[in-house]
């Protein structure tokens, strides 16, 4: 197989070769499996590998008082499914029939993800520091891309975290983002209420760079507007620095008192 293969090990197809839990081999909980994959996907939950198992991605055995037990094949499964969400964009569908190929013993045709981006030069700006590709997705993607359920991202759209493209229904990079910050900042106890001055913050900061840029927009010229759009760009990420340099400068002076 490819370097794909190489970088999320396939797992064994089904049938009498495969290594099912139960039949000797060492056997992980849940929690055991989530520790593991987290290494490589900083944002993966319970809830998450639990949502790719009700959507038949994976299926691990069961104890006697129906816990789960996953075997080595099952932990590869999950990587090959998480691997092909992030490297290649791909929905859990075509995930799916690549899965049941592999259970044939055929190689699956892996097919580039129908929404990245063809490639662009180096990232500057805000690119550079957030270190995010360029996506759309579904709802329903989002929701697998970061383990969450309707509940959860509803709570993030109604505390203004997260919002659908303007008049497309689908989710940007942005979103995509704030998303799994918000995911993995819950795992401290932050919930999405306590995160209303955040986006404050972004609101009056959006203001200043539209204001700081203003002047441009009287200005002729063809390429006025990339002008405008990369100047507001680097104005962003000064103040992302800025913002990180005075939190960083204030828990060091708590720390210190």
């Amino acid at each position: 197989m490819s370097g794909f293969a190489a970088a999320s090990p396939a797992p064994r197809p089904n049938g009498p070769g495969r290594d099912r839990a139960g039949s000797g081999a060492k056997v992980l909980n849940i929690g055991q499996v989530l520790e593991r994959l987290r290494a490589d996907f900083a944002d993966i939950t319970l809830s998450k590998i639990r949502y790719l198992e009700a959507e038949g991605l994976v299926e691990p055995a069961r104890t006697s008082a129906n816990y789960r037990k996953y075997s080595a094949d099952d932990v590869a499964r999950l990587r090959y499914v998480l691997h092909a969400q992030r490297e290649r964009f791909l929905p859990l569908r075509v995930i799916k029939e690549e899965l049941a190929s592999l259970d044939r013993e055929e190689t699956p045709v892996h097919r580039p993800g129908p929404r990245a981006v063809p490639p662009h030069p180096a990232p500057t700006g805000l690119d550079a520091i957030l270190g995010v590709e360029r996506v759309r997705m579904s709802r329903r993607e989002l929701l697998a891309a970061v383990g969450l359920d309707e509940e959860e991202l509803a709570d993030l759209e109604r505390h203004g975290l997260v919002a659908p493209i303007a008049g497309g229904g689908y989710y940007d990079s942005d979103a995509l983002l704030v998303a799994r910050t918000v995911a993995l900042l819950a795992g401290h106890g932050v919930q999405a209420r306590h995160l209303r001055a955040a986006r404050t913050v972004a609101d009056r900061e959006a203001g200043l760079i539209e204001a700081a840029t203003a002047p441009l927009r009287g200005q002729r010229g063809s390429d006025n507007a990339g002008r405008q759009a990369e100047t507001a760009d680097e104005l962003a990420a000064l103040l992302v620095r800025l913002h990180a340099a005075l939190l960083r400068s204030r828990l060091a002076a708590g720390r210190s008192s």
